[in-house]
Parts: C-alpha cells; structure tokens; sequence
C-alpha cells in the first residue's frame, strides 16, 4: 500500500486516508496477506529513536538523480501489539528525502493559495511517487503481487509505470487506485510552472490525451490518471461508486463526478469500478462512558484551556463557547443533546448555511436551534475553513443552546459520541464517514443526509434518521422536517426511540468483512 498518511505512525494522520490505511492492513494481514505500507517520511519518521535505515536509491526526478533512503519504521505499540497476532508481521516503510519536508519537519501536507494550488504538495507526492517506483523495481520491497495505491498523492506511479521505460517491469504488478474523495484532484500545469509534469519528468515521453484534466486541456489531472490507468478502481462505498458516475451539480447541492464522470462510467461498464465501504474497530473491551452534566461541561472546558493556552490572546469562540457552556450549567436539565464532530468545510456545513426563510436570514442550523429551543443544546466540534468558522461563531452569538468548539481533542470527540442524544452529519456529499459509525457504535442514532456512505450506513427509521432532495433548498427543509420528526419520537414514542439507538449500536462494519471483499474483488 501506497499512501500519504497512515496513522498506525505517530502523528501521520489528517483524515480518513490515515484511519483506512492504519486499520485495512490488519484486517488483511489477519486474512493471510503480507502487508508493506509506505509513505514519505516528513522530515520526522527517519529521526524516531526505533527508525532503521535499510538502504538507499538513486532516484531521477527534476532532470537530475536524487539519492533516498529506505526506512523501515515501528508502529505505535497498539499497531504492534496486533499486528504480532497474525500472519507475517506487517512491514511499515518510510522514504526520507528533504523534498519530503517542505513545509517544515512533520507537515504531511502544505496550504497553497489559490493562484498556485496544490503546487508544493503535487511536487512532494510526483517525487514521492518515483520513489516509490524506484525502490520496487530494484526490489526493495521484495516480491510484489498487488500495488495498492491511494487517492491522487499516488496515482503518478501509474503515469510512470505506463510511460517510463526504466519503469516496464511494474506493468507486471496488478494495481489498485482507492478514490478516497474525488473532489481533491491535485491538478498541476503540465509545463511553465516550477510545480509542473514536465518540471517533474523532462525526460519523459507521455500520451497527454491519457492524463490530462477533461476541464484544463494544458493540466495534469492525477486522479484521472489513476482512475484511467489502474487494473482496479475502488470508491470507499458502493452508494458512491454510483454516484460518481453521474455529473456534479454544486449549484443544486449534487456532487458526483467532478469532471470525471465518463472516465469512471467507461471504468464501471469495463468492471473495473467497484465500491466497498470502510469498516470502523469494534474493541471487545471498549466501554462507552455516559458522563453526567457537570463531566461533559469539565471535558470542554478543559480542551478550551488547551486551545487558548496556544495563543497569547483568547480567541473569540473559545471565549464564546465557554460563555454557552456557563449558560447550559445553569439549566436545571441535560436536555436532548446533539452532537457533532468533523471538518468545517464546504462539504460539512454548506447545508448548514442554506438560507431557509429568506425574510429573516435564517439558516438551516438557525432554524434547527429555534425548533430545539430551550429542550436542548447542539455541540458542534471542529475546525477548517475561515469562512464557516465564522459562519458558526456568528449563530453560536445568536443562539445560547448552540455550543461551537473550534479546535479538536480526543478526549472531547469521545465524549460526545459517547453522550449525544442524537448525531447530526448533513455532509453534502461523503464518500464513506467514519464520525457516524463511531458514534453508532456508542450507541447515538444519526441524522445524515442520504449520500455516500451515509446512504449505506444509516438507514432511516431503523438505526437512525435520513433525509435527501434534489437540491440545496428541498435537501434542508427535509433536514428540518426529519428533525421535527426525531424530536417528537423522543419526546412522545421514547421506547421507539431507545429501539432505533439500540439498533444502531449493533450495527457492525468490520474490517474483517472489508478485507474479504479487497482480495476477491479488488486484488483475484
């Protein structure tokens, strides 16, 4: 496997690209397969006290040899505790160069602006990418019989491997592309930039038809060129793998294929798309710990005081978050309690902000707060873009039941799927989710919209609460009207309440039956 984070490494993980490659290799390994993962080592994994350095590779890149080197690295010790259970151990592998670091020593990804994006990432993840390449045709990883690779920090070894000639013998290794979020694509100019394909590889001989972006002729586009040159292609959840097929209409609030739509049809008529959802850990001995009122609101403000203690001055939402935790203490009741742990981004909280009652202004999250009014609070937690913070922050002023963390702990985010009455995941499109799994596995319903695998995790009136639409508009006042339907159940059918949280804490996507479906549908 091939990837950009893996968090059975210490502080390797962004997003879900980290959880999947942390749990999926143990899950295979316990299947009988001989695992290696490999990622760059970011200027820290090759300094770790238990690193060892195995080798080193000549590698051409920029029009010039590169020398890097192989590390083989250790395991958090709960990695390594299961990893010895099964089969052969697991092999996690390191490459470390200072093109690997450009953003400081421990930077998995850089923050480009707008008029030159992904410019240093795609520069790191292509030189990553023949690296990579390099060390498995000298047989640095030993036999191969699958390449595994993920989302578009990845796919340029496809490119090398259908272009290179140093590269022909990988064409003998069946390869499979995981499109963990097609709207991430790491689309780069082919020439005049510094960040550039051809600044990359000036020796190389291309089909630029093959590779390029269907919407920038003169761009390279990897994760089409993952999607059109790998043996398999894996979408994270079946619900999505239909749904990418189709085009994207973000005016409406429809996602699919972002551009991509008839590479990925041409790919599902030839068998070669296939969609397997994630799985989540089920730990026998985990207890899912129900805190009273006057515990949840400590474990708050104690992530609070961390997050203020970074800075010399107290941030305004932190400030007004401790002001609506204050608030809710003095309630004399808990109250329905929803919950809510994710990136603030577009795709997590645009519904959000859809305008449901143009007279007023109101929101979709304002008009959920006025209908929750004084029976309840919602906790949202996360950070992200500087616009929908501010989004937050300005209807936490307006609503003292809204409680919005910007930041993230551990600490806190178990503590609220552990405690919340009700989840609430209104993502306007999600490949697969993992927050909703885990907080069905505490035992709290969900309210999502129907997409991704959303769609394929909750199903509504079952184990939780689901709305869809066909555009922004009708996609909220479902959202409310399915709200309106989640309180009244609680509050005047509890036992049908209780029945469905029930159900959704036995729901079980384990990663067991995952990598069952890996090795008869993505690698026989």
């Amino acid at each position: 496997m091939v990837a950009a984070e893996n968090d059975a490494l210490p502080n390797a993980k962004v997003g879900g690209i980290g959880d999947v490659v942390r749990d999926i290799p143990l899950a295979l390994q316990q299947a009988g397969c001989h695992v290696q993962v490999v990622l760059p080592d970011y200027g820290y994994l090759a300094k770790l006290p238990s690193t060892q350095k195995i080798g080193q590779f000549q590698v051409r890149f920029g029009g010039k040899l590169e020398e890097v080197h192989l590390f083989k690295v250790r395991p958090k010790h709960t990695m390594l505790d299961q990893a010895s259970a099964g089969n052969q151990p697991i092999q996690y592998w390191a490459l470390g160069h200072s093109y690997f670091s450009p953003c400081g020593d421990g930077a998995v990804y850089c923050n480009d602006g707008s008029d030159r994006p992904f410019a240093t990432d795609a520069s790191k993840y292509a030189f990553f990418c023949a690296a990579v390449a390099q060390v498995a045709v000298e047989g640095g990883f030993g036999e191969l019989d699958v390449v595994h690779l993920h989302d578009w920090h990845t796919a340029l070894i496809l490119v090398l491997r259908q272009f290179a000639p140093e590269f022909q013998a990988l064409k003998a290794i069946p390869m499979v592309y995981t499109i963990h979020n097609l709207s991430l694509q790491g689309v780069r100019p082919f020439t005049g930039d510094d960040s550039s394909f051809e600044s990359w590889f000036p020796e190389l001989i291309y089909d630029r038809a093959a590779i390029c972006d269907p919407r920038a002729k003169h761009c390279i586009n990897p994760m089409r060129a993952g999607v059109v040159l790998a043996n398999k292609i894996h979408a994270v959840s079946p619900t999505y793998a239909l749904e990418i097929q189709r085009p994207s209409q973000a005016e409406l609030g429809l996602y699919g294929g972002e551009g991509l739509e008839q590479d990925l049809v041409e790919a599902a008529n030839e068998n070669k798309l296939v969609g397997i959802l994630n799985g989540c850990e089920y730990p026998t001995a985990q207890k899912y710990k129900i805190s009273n009122k006057t515990e949840l609101a400590n474990i708050i403000l104690e992530s609070l005081i961390g997050w203020v203690s970074q800075k010399p001055n107290v941030a305004s939402c932190h400030w007004v978050a401790q002001k609506r935790v204050s608030q809710w203490l003095q309630n004399k009741e808990r109250g329905f309690l929803v919950t809510s742990v994710g990136r603030i981004t577009g795709q997590k909280v645009r519904l959000l902000k859809e305008v449901v009652n143009p007279e007023t202004g109101d929101t979709l999250l304002d008009a959920l707060l006025t209908m929750l009014g004084r029976q309840g609070e919602i906790f949202l937690l996360g950070s992200g873009t500087t616009d929908y913070e501010q989004y937050l922050l300005e209807v936490s002023s307006r609503h003292r039941n809204f409680i919005y963390l910007q930041g993230y702990s551990d600490a806190l985010s178990h503590a609220m799927y552990n405690n919340g009455d009700l989840f609430l995941m209104p993502s306007s499109f999600e490949p697969c989710g993992i927050s909703q799994m885990l907080a069905m596995r505490a035992g709290q319903p969900c309210l999502v919209h129907a997409t991704g695998g959303l769609n394929d995790t909750v199903v509504d009136g079952v184990t939780g609460f689901s709305f869809g639409g066909g555009d922004t508009q009708s996609q909220a006042h479902n959202c409310i009207a399915k709200f309106a339907e989640v309180l009244e159940m609680h509050n005047n059918n509890p036992a049908q309440f209780q029945k469905i949280a029930r159900a959704a804490q036995a729901q079980r996507f384990s990663w067991d039956t995952v990598a069952q479906d890996y090795i008869s549908k993505l690698y026989s």
